[in-house]
């Protein structure tokens, strides 16, 4: 993802490389991407070609199933009471990041406000993980995230590099699967098992 376009869109609370990796974790390439689920199955829909096609998947779905938009595969429909509210800003790419950036430092602060805000650099992969897989179900520890008044604060990432978190997200996962070896500490495995130490409902 271009650091210009993360400069210019995403949240100023998060560094630029947490916004990549956060993308690059739950996001889409295709800005008109949209992710239908409901009761837990993917729910197969036609690939829109155009904003409004996209648009019209959404709002046909929104209220009765879980709707994900966009570069950042955004929540639609949250904070709305009609589907006439929801518009076409979800696909264009810049207010997509600018959204989902700003939902996901939200999530961070939830996730870091359970932990005790803890401001040691080795916490923050561990509350990184957690996060990117409350934005994948929308769940942590029983609270609805999206809806979830923010509990303000600093995300407290200083001097945390994106392959801190990734590698100790692996090594969760490992740990899990095979427990005594693995080569978890492998970078770009690391980034495909981000939240595979949340499945199975893990805490």
């Amino acid at each position: 993802m271009d650091a210009a376009f993360i400069k210019q869109c995403a949240d100023p609370a998060l560094k630029p490389a947490i916004v990549e990796q956060f993308v690059s974790a739950v996001g889409s390439g295709d800005p008109l991407a949209v992710s239908v689920k409901s009761g837990g199955r993917l729910v197969l829909v036609p690939k829109p070609k155009t904003p409004d096609e996209a648009m019209g998947i959404v709002r046909q779905y929104v209220g009765q199933a879980m709707v994900r938009v966009g570069v950042t595969q955004f929540p639609a429909g949250i904070g709305v009471k009609d589907t006439s509210e929801i518009t076409s800003d979800l696909v264009k790419p810049c207010e997509n990041l600018r959204k989902g950036s700003t939902m996901f430092a939200k999530i961070l602060r939830i996730v870091r406000k359970w932990y005790g805000n803890p401001t040691s650099a080795e916490a923050f992969p561990q509350i990184f993980a957690d996060a990117v897989y409350a934005w994948k179900t929308g769940q942590f520890e029983g609270q609805a995230v999206f809806q979830a008044q923010d509990p303000g604060g600093d995300i407290a990432e200083t001097s945390v590099e994106v392959k801190a978190a990734e590698a100790e997200s692996a090594d969760d996962a490992a740990a899990e699967s095979e427990a005594g070896s693995s080569n978890a500490n492998d970078s770009e495995a690391a980034g495909i098992r981000i939240d595979l130490s949340r499945i199975g409902g893990q805490k």
